[in-house]
């Protein structure tokens, strides 16, 4: 066995020599430091600079920039009706098999891309990919110091200042499960007062991020177990400490089949049986396998018209180079394959009656707790399985719209909508009487432990 490779790694690269012909050389794989990363991104932009732009969102609590590459065919531009899909990596320092598996699958959108390769081509030309290799390389650069060998288990896990990223969002999954007793809002809930002061810098960087991109499907890719991890992270039940309990978001069932679309498309994850746990065809439910509270994929689902899956990827949260070949041909099919989800349920246009676009209508779908927003150029993305569905899209001041449309399981059917406008007497009725402000709505204090 070659040293620091696991069988089912050997399994996938002697599989992807007989698909491929030519191997991966392991010279081509390698940790890379700060530098070393900015250089590997510039590097992909050098080669396919009319697919690619580089960009920061911020800056660390140390000053690092937080770059992402964009690939599209048309980066820089949102393009209305064309997708927006981010993975984030190495959000907890020393979990780094992301942060190289996302350098790697740069290089390779953008090799696949020049060889003419028709399946990545179609991707880059019908999505707008964002890669964010590391959303904390401060804590990145306190885990290799060490290197793989001697690396502690939280060592470099938190930020600079020993801040656990993934429990620094604003905890927004209290103010849902109050809505959910009251039948207030579903989506797009409000920050707390002060929420810029309460987060480190790498989590406000990531949060503006979201505000700016309408993201629409996205991955959080760690180590320390092999499983896809789906919504709710946090359990419904403030008094549960030390128990499990599943804690289902409407989207339940949708979340379910995203995470079985990385699982199957990996080389063992879907095994279930990984780094001594067992979890069936290696998904589970977040709050299911442990309550945590103040994650971002959460947040995402609940601030965001974006659905996010966080994917464990491997036991060892720092593998040695040797095994990151194996790594990459155990994950390369389902990181294309997971992408192409985005691409599923509906998506359509909001207009006026002079076609005009408008901007953040709220799509309903019956049957679904769970709304999203059209963007500032009046399109909307609302995944779903296959199914017949009764969708609403209402904005204020139109009246609203309803029809009922049939989701096939290939690419997104486009459902457009033209709103007509109130009329008058209704409009100024409306405006005299005023509407309650649902994210004025206050919450009891003693909802959570914390």
């Amino acid at each position: 066995m070659v040293r620091g490779w696991t069988t089912p790694q050997l399994g996938a690269l002697l599989l992807g020599l007989l698909l491929l012909g030519t191997p991966a050389s392991p010279s081509d794989f390698q940790h890379h430091r700060y530098d070393e990363l900015v250089r590997a991104l510039l590097a992909v932009h050098s080669q396919c600079p009319y697919i690619s732009r580089v960009y920061s969102i911020g800056r660390s609590a140390e000053g690092r920039h937080l770059y992402v590459l964009e690939v599209s065919d048309n980066p820089g531009v949102h393009e209305p009706l064309e997708p927006e899909f981010k993975y984030v990596g190495n959000m907890h320092g020393n979990e780094v098999l992301g942060r190289e598996l996302l350098i790697k699958f740069a290089e390779f959108l953008c090799e696949e891309y020049r060889a003419g390769n028709h399946r990545i081509m179609q991707l880059v030309h019908d999505t707008r990919i964002h890669i964010l290799p590391s959303m904390n390389p401060d804590g990145y650069e306190v885990a290799a110091r060490q290197g793989p060998e001697f690396n502690g288990y939280l060592v470099g896990r938190g930020n600079s200042r020993e801040i656990d990223l993934n429990r620094n969002f604003p905890d927004l999954n209290a103010l849902m499960y109050y809505y959910e007793k009251t039948n207030g809002r579903n989506h797009h809930l409000p920050l707390p007062d002060n929420w810029e002061q309460q987060v480190e810098p790498e989590t406000l960087a990531v949060i503006k991020w979201m505000q700016n991109y309408n993201f629409v499907l996205s991955a959080n890719l760690h180590g320390g177990a092999v499983v896809a991890n789906y919504p709710f992270d946090k359990s419904r039940d403030p008094r549960i400490r030390g128990r499990t309990t599943y804690a289902a978001s409407p989207d339940d069932k949708l979340f379910k089949k995203l995470a079985k679309a990385y699982s199957y498309a990996h080389s063992w994850m879907y095994k279930g049986w990984n780094c001594g746990d067992y979890f069936d065809e290696g998904i589970t439910n977040g709050a299911s396998w442990y309550s945590l509270s103040k994650g971002m994929q959460d947040f995402n689902y609940l601030y965001t018209n974006c659905f996010e899956i966080t994917l464990e990827l491997s036991c060892n949260k720092f593998p040695p180079a040797s095994a990151l070949p194996g790594e990459w041909l155990g994950n390369r099919e389902a990181l294309v394959s997971y992408l192409e989800q985005v691409h599923h349920g509906i998506k359509g246009m909001v207009y006026d009656e002079n076609n005009n676009p408008i901007g953040d209508a709220e799509v309903s779908v019956s049957g679904v707790n769970h709304d999203v927003t059209s963007g500032v150029d009046g399109d909307y993305f609302r995944l779903l399985l296959p199914g017949t569905y009764t969708v609403t899209t209402t904005a204020p001041g139109y009246l609203p719209s309803t029809t009922t449309v049939t989701v096939g399981p290939a690419e997104a059917t486009q459902l457009h909508f033209y709103l007509k406008p109130l009329p008058k007497q209704t409009l100024n009725i409306k405006q005299h009487h005023g509407k309650k402000n649902l994210s004025s709505t206050k919450v009891p204090l003693n909802l959570g432990p914390r």
